[in-house]
């Protein structure tokens, strides 16, 4: 096992040079170029020249491009136009506010959509089947933000149930050792506040984690109905196993492969998801950081997230894999 965990890392270095190149000819690519990107409407030639010369642009290629991985590996990624302080520190101190809510979104999507899936395979062309498979659709087809807006509408708005912005009450004294609302009213021994934390997270990740729900369902179910056919579980009901131990050994061990696949793909959009969800929301985490961002030209963010995003992508793939040799001893030799 700690040889194919060895070989996955190896493997990682060219996908994250390439990754690297893709980000700085993007960079490069931009209309105008950076500091035209950076200057916006106040670009003049004298301000651009002086942009140029201060970031190094004015270099030959190559040596733009090891400066630029310099800075990458050291995580230098400027300051923010937005506040004008390190695009790193900002991003760190809203991390914790988008893995809390991917978290839970990824939580309610895995809950929900295997069981879902499941159900729906055992229950091939019933009525049940008929109305999941229609309901995931549904969901795939429903935009986030549309969702967003339509859950805040209802239960924060019509019904009153959950908050309708925002982390927390800022009512609430709190201190946030960790950045993780709920986390730190569990820690700081305030339950009302871990809560409060709580309540503002749902609508949040239920608008997020629709999409996941949707595809980890349907992809759920037609791996159990691939499964169920095959020979090795016709045998075991045939030898008179338990149902719930064929279920366990022999249909969910193997189907749960593509499932897992699917999970961590998940996991990767649901960062970029929150874009979305969060600005509908006002959630003060990275996603609403780099939507502002947008609107106002603030490069050194979007750079980084980009990059934050990619990398993600890229540690997901490599937990999959190693979820996959933990699963299936038979993929550790390929």
């Amino acid at each position: 096992m700690l040889r194919f965990v060895a070989r996955r890392l190896i493997q990682l270095v060219p996908i994250l040079f390439g990754l690297s190149i893709l980000l700085f000819v993007w960079v490069r690519a931009l209309p105008g170029g950076p500091a035209q990107a950076l200057l916006g409407e106040k670009a003049t030639p004298e301000r651009v020249a002086a942009i140029e010369a201060q970031f190094g642009l004015n270099e030959p290629i190559w040596k733009q491009y090891l400066a630029f991985l310099g800075r990458i590996v050291r995580l230098d990624f400027g300051s923010s136009l937005q506040t004008n302080q390190p695009v790193v520190d900002e991003m760190l101190r809203r991390f914790p506010a988008t893995i809390e809510l991917a978290i839970l979104a990824l939580l309610i999507a895995v809950a929900i959509g295997i069981p879902l899936g499941y159900l729906a395979a055992k229950r091939h062309n019933t009525w049940f089947d008929g109305t999941s498979v229609a309901l995931s659709l549904l969901g795939i087809a429903i935009p986030v933000f549309f969702l967003a807006y339509l859950l805040k509408f209802l239960f924060a708005v019509k019904l009153g149930w959950l908050p309708t912005t925002g982390r927390q009450d800022p009512r609430l004294d709190v201190a946030h050792p960790t950045g993780f609302y709920v986390l730190d009213g569990l820690i700081t021994g305030n339950p009302a506040a871990a809560w409060d934390a709580f309540k503002h997270l749902v609508l949040p990740a239920l608008a997020l984690g629709t999409i996941p729900l949707a595809i980890i369902a349907r992809i759920t179910r037609a791996s159990v109905l691939d499964v169920v056919n095959e020979d090795y579980v016709r045998t075991a009901e045939a030898k008179g196993l338990q149902a719930r131990t064929v279920t366990r050994r022999h249909v969910l061990r193997n189907a749960l492969l593509p499932v897992i696949t699917v999970i961590g793909l998940q996991l990767g959009l649901l960062m970029s998801g929150a874009v979305l969800t969060e600005t509908v929301f006002a959630y003060s985490g990275v996603g609403k950081f780099l939507a502002d961002g947008l609107l106002k030209r603030d490069f050194p963010t979007i750079q980084a997230f980009i990059l934050v995003i990619a990398v993600s992508y890229v540690i997901v793939n490599l937990v999959v894999d190693i979820l996959y040799g933990l699963i299936d001893p038979r993929v550790r030799v390929r």
